[in-house]
């Protein structure tokens, strides 16, 4: 499932997780925010509680993300 272009992920963007990764104990719908930009269409991903404690670091593709937005669409296309 793609939802996110490669242009459309930057450093310190917040994200959920598109799939369920049980080897990580992580599942979709988990929050996390980009802290690095490994390669195109690859970011390093931090998991953290609601205290600020990382939980998990994870290298996830661009596929298993989809942005989160907390402002409206400046294009008017909702």
């Amino acid at each position: 499932m793609a939802t996110a272009g490669t242009d459309t992920l930057r450093l310190l963007d917040v994200v959920a997780l598109t799939e369920d990764l049980p080897d990580r104990g992580l599942v979709r719908g988990q929050v996390g925010t980009v802290v690095e930009v490994l390669a195109p269409g690859v970011f390093e991903v931090e998991f953290a509680d609601q205290h600020g404690r990382a939980y998990a670091l994870v290298p996830l593709r661009t596929e298993q993300l989809m942005p989160l937005r907390f402002e409206p669409d400046a294009s008017g296309r909702g």
